[in-house]
């Protein structure tokens, strides 16, 4: 007999190469019988799907009894190329999980299929991460066997082969032993030789139970938080220093606002003020500020320099789930001589206090702080700006980066600068004619005309449109140079002009915007001879029609994605037709996105974009499962928009969190973990939505789960009427259709709002910064990916899905291969042939009834990121890495030359198809061209035999007669293409001309 091992999969591994992945094998260790699997390189969720036999004995009995005492181990390493040793990936964590399957199997009978036996199972054991490699301690699986069933007992005709093996495992958690088996005690479960292997959290298996596949995992999840409708009516209470108890309130549901949350309660502390403190005797001045502490949390302002009278109008949040005592002890402290702090026991109201002296020479009066101590909820205004308990570890600057912040985007204008003419400009270089052009700037976007050849006597003409991105206040100038092209390396600068852009003024509509002059400052004193510059003799001027753009839409974003289609001026807006609230509830499950200790760490926050309204939750420290319950409201105009939220790695806060120094910190980019859309379009009116949505990230090692982010989504119509008629209307401002721009200029436009809108939000306190910015605002979504080509085309042949099947049927019809349905499709066809009037009620009663029959299975949940259709776990790696690459490319070069070759293949196939469409419609044309004249001559003259038929015949019985031509039986069809078939294939194309 045989004991069989399948090691089928693991997931979500910790990378150990230095490049974010890591190669992984298994071992398996069964009496001292150690086999691995194979190495599956960089990939952090290898499948090896590998059987591992291991022998034992014949006797049944005694195999039974023998594997009840008995262990599998199985180990998960990275293989080091160039290096002794393998990398140790983990002991039983909840950071991964690995998959097997374990069965005794006697030689060589295989079980029948179908039998309960031979049923498929999976084990799952969470595995994690260990600090080094000295921690050799396996990830441990026990196996107990038991006795098997005597032969007799076994009922008539089942002869099973293979017998199922229970797996119980035993975990800690919070060292305690937590038996996989509730109401039996680990003495009683565990045998003696059973290693007990510290986990985080414990998970009950059996064997035939089954384990979420992978399409499981990338599913909408339905959560049913307690949100704030249904928070209790009653209140809790906090203990003060008194002893005395002060309550939370009665009847206080906190709902007007905050629904869509859970309700978090908090100790607010707000440290106002202090008044007649004592100076230093040694410095004879004071260095004050204030530490609060509850427990073991401790908050501290900022101090103040000489001031006996400070005020710091800051305030402390201690989370109610984490008070850990029933005292608030506030000290008031000199940063010069720490020994002598003050302190007071705040009895929970506010008011001033006396602070009493800390040494214990009685109750001397020190001076007074006014405090303000309550409990209050995340819907309290002090929320956003209060310093949190628990991001205590968090200091010196990155205190202002985890803060909670509402943003709003800068007003956006398109500056479009009309480039008629320029007159007197004269060339540096006498007796040679000057090829002229305009270059213009408005801050980082450059952009130029076309070169205008000069002719005696004539002005350079050029008539062009320069369009640019400008944002209010309108700080940046426009900076005009008309310039002479030498040579294709260099340019001469014949004239300059710099112009404030409040100088133009602002088009609403699409009426004519005034032309104007301007002069061009003397460029120059341009040639040096000796000691002396030569001034130039003439100043030029250039003839501008200027304007910033109100009526347009400034897009940062997508099209495909947009979350704002309204115009630039604020007085062409219509009124909302909606609110839009999200609540952001929390997140499961994340990965560990920096390194820290033995397993990781992750400082989580949420971002939130729609219109020009950006949020940002609090970052909650060291947390794979941060709770945010943060509420936000937009105002809708228009139903047909997306909200992006995007999940993020904190790597700004200081010496804390991710173990970053402050200069490390200050280059260290913020880390994506995940990004979800919602468009409102697919949301019932009036609905809340509680889900969890997967966060998926596609990486360089393949797609990846990285979590899960839990929202509660409800969108409010204001008028029903409002959102019918917009459904009529164009989607973006009607200039962006009488005025359009082309599909360079919008792509290039695009890309300057996105850079303008990074940096002004980059700005702000705490900045949200570049790399967020670029990945709310997908930046990248144009750049080549044979991953995206793949899925658009699969997109493409799913569209056209409906329509092929459409044609098979009708095929299966001709062909009667049911004979009834054919007869019933000859009988629809004479009753729409002989009441003509019937076909399009008929056509649009039928999409009617589908309609109404498709409304019982609608989609009661919003859409999320589809990894089949995305086609992201079917990916190539070269394809993954060639999707990776920067632009332009940093690949050696016979990579590069290999996936140029590819794309050469694949355009190839595209060139093909394209070549063969514009054959078929040659051949069309060439019907009455002449080109073949025998065929043209054929073509007419069948062409007038026709129109005397069919204008004798009437049009009911030609349509008959070609119906029943089309439907009549395969007995009196023939194989061979048909005549019109044959005739069309032999008419010519230009293909002949073609090189």
């Amino acid at each position: 007999m045989k004991l069989v091992v399948e090691v089928v999969e693991a997931h979500d591994l910790m990378p150990k190469d230095g490049e974010g992945s890591s190669s992984a094998f298994a071992e398996v260790d069964f009496g001292n019988q150690i086999t691995r699997t194979r190495t599956v390189p960089k990939d952090l969720n290898p499948a090896w799907n590998e059987k591992i036999s291991f022998f034992l004995d014949d006797d049944p009995e005694g195999t039974a009894a023998d594997l009840s005492k008995r262990q599998i181990e199985v180990s998960v390493y990275h293989e080091r190329k160039g290096f002794p040793g393998h990398g140790f990936l983990g002991r039983v964590r909840i950071l991964g999980e690995i998959a097997l399957k374990v069965y005794v199997s006697p030689e060589p009978k295989s079980p029948p299929p179908g039998s309960a036996s031979a049923e498929k199972s999976k084990v799952s054991s969470n595995c994690g991460v260990a600090g080094s490699e000295e921690e050799k301690e396996p990830i441990t699986i026990v196996a107990q066997a038991p006795t098997p069933p005597k032969k007799e007992e076994k009922e008539e005709g089942e002869e099973e082969a293979e017998e199922v093996i229970k797996v119980e495992t035993t975990h800690h958690i919070n060292k305690q032993q937590v038996s996989s088996q509730p109401g039996k005690s680990v003495e009683q479960q565990t045998p003696a030789t059973v290693p007990v292997v510290p986990v985080m959290a414990y998970q009950q298996v059996h064997f035939g139970q089954a384990q979420p596949s992978r399409a499981e995992e990338y599913k909408l999840k339905d959560t049913k938080p307690q949100l704030g409708e249904r928070w209790p009516i009653g209140g809790g209470h906090v203990r003060g220093s008194g002893g005395g108890w002060m309550g939370l309130g009665t009847g206080d549901k906190f709902t007007s606002t905050y629904d869509l949350v859970e309700q978090m309660y908090y100790l607010y502390v707000r440290v106002v003020k202090a008044k007649d403190l004592p100076a230093n005797p040694i410095t004879g001045s004071c260095d004050p500020y204030v530490e609060a502490k509850l427990g073991n949390y401790k908050g501290t302002t900022r101090h103040y320099e000489k001031r006996m009278n400070p005020e710091w109008n800051q305030v402390f949040a201690f989370s109610k789930e984490r008070i850990q005592s029933t005292v608030l002890e506030v000290f008031v402290k000199d940063k010069e001589m720490v020994t002598r702090d003050e302190y007071v026991d705040s009895p929970l109201a506010p008011q001033w206090y006396r602070l009493e002296d800390r040494r214990g020479e009685g109750f001397k009066v020190r001076g007074e702080i006014m405090l303000a101590v309550w409990i209050g909820t995340q819907a309290d205004e002090a929320f956003p700006d209060a310093w949190h308990a628990d991001a205590a570890s968090v200091q010196g600057e990155g205190v202002y980066s985890i803060r909670s912040k509402v943003y709003v985007s800068p007003k956006l204008w398109y500056l479009r600068v009309n480039v008629i003419e320029a007159q007197d400009v004269e060339p540096n270089e006498k007796g040679r004619l000057p090829e002229v052009f305009v270059k213009a700037q408005v801050g980082n976007q450059v952009l130029k005309t076309k070169p205008c050849p000069m002719r005696p006597g004539l002005s350079p003409m050029w008539n062009e449109d320069l369009v640019f991105v400008a944002a209010e206040p309108f700080d940046e100038q426009l900076v005009l140079t008309v310039e002479d092209r030498v040579s294709a390396t260099k340019d001469e600068v014949l004239g300059r002009a710099a112009l404030p852009l409040t100088l133009f003024e602002k088009r609403l509509d699409h009426r004519p915007v005034h032309s104007r002059w301007f002069n061009l400052e003397r460029f120059g004193f341009a040639v040096l001879e000796g000691n002396h510059r030569k001034e130039l003799r003439f100043a030029s001027r250039v003839h501008l029609r200027v304007c910033l753009e109100g009526a347009y839409h400034v897009m940062d974003e997508s099209t495909m994605y947009i979350s704002d289609t309204r115009p630039t001026a604020r007085q062409l807006w219509k009124p909302p037709i909606g609110v839009l609230e999200v609540g952001i509830l929390s997140a499961q499950g994340l990965m560990p996105m920096k390194a820290k200790d033995s397993r990781g760490t992750t400082d989580a926050y949420c971002v939130a974009k729609y219109g020009q309204k950006w949020v940002r939750t609090r970052t909650v420290v060291s947390s794979f499962s941060p709770k945010w319950n943060e509420q936000y409201t937009w105002e809708v105009y228009d139903p047909c928009t997306v909200i992006t939220l995007g999940v993020f790695d904190n790597c700004h806060l200081g010496n804390s969190g991710g173990g970053n120094s402050n200069g490390a910190a200050a280059q260290a980019k913020d880390s994506r973990i995940g990004k979800v859309r919602i468009r409102l379009s697919t949301l019932e009116m009036d609905r809340i939505y509680t889900h969890s949505y997967p966060l998926i990230a596609l990486q360089p090692s393949g797609v990846k789960k990285m979590g899960e982010l839990q929202l509660a989504v409800r969108f409010t119509c204001l008028s029903l009427a409002s959102v019918i008629y917009l459904y009529g209307h164009p989607l973006l401002p009607k200039m962006h259709y009488i005025h359009p721009f082309t599909v360079s200029q919008v792509d290039s436009l695009r890309y300057q709002a996105m850079s303008i809108v990074a940096a002004r939000l980059g700005r702000a306190e705490p900045p949200l910064r570049k790399e967020v910015v670029e990945y709310m605002l997908d930046v990248d979504s144009h750049m080549w990916s044979m991953r995206r080509s793949k899925a658009n085309f699969f997109r493409i042949v799913s569209l056209f899905s409906g329509a092929v099947g459409a044609c098979r049927w009708f095929d299966s019809v001709c062909r009667w291969q049911n004979p009834i349905t054919t007869v019933l499709v000859h009988v629809l066809f004479v009753i729409l042939l002989s009441y003509p009037e019937l076909i399009l009620p008929t056509v649009f009663l039928y999409m009617f009834m589908i309609g109404l029959r498709n409304y019982r299975w609608r989609p009661r949940y919003p859409p999320h990121m589809d990894t089949k259709l995305s086609w992201a776990e079917a990916i190539h790696p070269d394809e993954l890495d060639e999707e990776f690459d920067t632009f332009p490319t940093s690949r050696p070069h016979d990579l590069v030359r290999m996936r140029y070759d590819r794309l050469r293949s694949v355009a190839g196939r595209i060139q093909t198809v394209a070549g063969d469409l514009a054959t078929q419609g040659e051949r069309t044309q060439s019907l009455l061209s002449w080109r073949d004249p025998r065929a043209t001559a054929l073509f007419i003259m069948f062409c007038l035999v026709a129109a005397v038929v069919l204008y004798v015949t009437p049009f009911r019985v030609v349509a008959l007669v070609a119906g029943l031509y089309v439907l009549r039986h395969p007995r009196f069809r023939s194989k061979l293409p048909s005549v019109p078939s044959n005739f069309f294939k032999r008419l010519p194309s230009r293909i002949d001309s073609m090189l």
